[in-house]
């Protein structure tokens, strides 16, 4: 995973975190921004879309367990845009490969920036706004019949899901050694030191799930991963707010919106309902 690994730096290095601030600094005083066809165009120079693609055809000739690695940086840095839809559509759509197409999908009676793509897979007759608990992911709803989620989609949002979950325990052990009450970190006090273990082994947990997935594509596999990173995800999240208080509601933090995506990845590529479907099937049928 080495060159996957000098790419997700790259991602850091092409300002994704910065940009991604910027965005949510907008959000909060002017409401959603659109998207950011420059922050798209270097995500594309980057390979950050044509990573799956043969070399041959102009890509960057790599794998799943690579593009799990750059997706999971994206989770971290909160990139909005419809990233998986993109990427997924890489070789088949004209300009996907380079980021000068913005591609949507409709997924499970959602799309996601509607409004902002070139192209959208998917029938969107009858598309509605919803109004979104993310700030920086615009929603409609379709009322087309859900289709069998894409097992590669479905890994890659867990990518995301471990992003965050990355992303939140870091942000709630910076915070536990940095604030102090009645004199002490507060991190030294056992409540908050067990919120920030358990954010730690779930997000750990998912890690091992979901690279392990990334490696074997074994479906069985893959819907384990988006189990343990969706709820890496949520609760970490949600426990981390909780380390930070009040201030982790407010704009200048980063820490609530890491749950509102973290919530509105849980409605994609079937859900965690179907993947939890898919488990139990094929562990019935290997005890059959």
């Amino acid at each position: 995973m080495g060159r996957a690994g000098a790419g997700g730096r790259a991602v850091r290095r092409a300002e994704a975190d910065d940009r991604a601030a910027g965005a949510r600094r907008t959000a909060g005083t002017a409401g959603r921004p659109p998207l950011d066809r420059a922050l798209w165009r270097a995500l594309g120079d980057l390979g950050f879309f044509a990573l799956r693609m043969p070399e041959a055809d102009g890509g960057v000739g790599l794998g799943l367990p690579e593009a799990v690695l750059l997706f999971e940086e994206a989770g971290r840095a909160l990139l909005p845009g419809p990233l998986i839809a993109t990427h997924l559509a890489a070789g088949a759509v004209p300009g996907a490969a380079t980021g000068e197409t913005v591609v949507a999908a409709v997924d499970g009676g959602l799309v996601e920036w509607l409004g902002e793509a070139d192209v959208v897979r998917g029938d969107t007759t009858g598309a509605v706004p919803v109004r979104p608990l993310d700030p920086l992911t615009p929603l409609h709803r379709v009322p087309a019949g859900r289709a069998a989620p894409d097992p590669v989609a479905v890994l890659l949002t867990a990518a995301e899901q471990l992003g965050t979950a990355g992303r939140v325990c870091e942000l709630a052990a910076q915070h536990a050694r940095a604030r102090e009450q009645f004199g002490r970190p507060i991190g030294a006090f056992q409540a908050v030191a067990h919120l920030c273990a358990g954010i730690l082994v779930r997000a750990e947990t998912a890690r091992a799930a979901v690279y392990a997935a990334a490696v074997t594509a074994d479906p069985a596999d893959i819907a384990a991963a988006r189990i343990l990173a969706d709820e890496a995800a949520v609760r970490g999240a949600r426990d981390c707010l909780q380390v930070h208080g009040g201030m982790g509601f407010t704009w200048e933090s980063e820490v609530h919106l890491h749950l509102k995506r973290a919530w509105v990845r849980t409605q994609r590529a079937g859900g965690v309902t179907e993947s939890e479907e898919a488990l139990a099937a094929a562990l019935a049928a290997e005890t059959a």
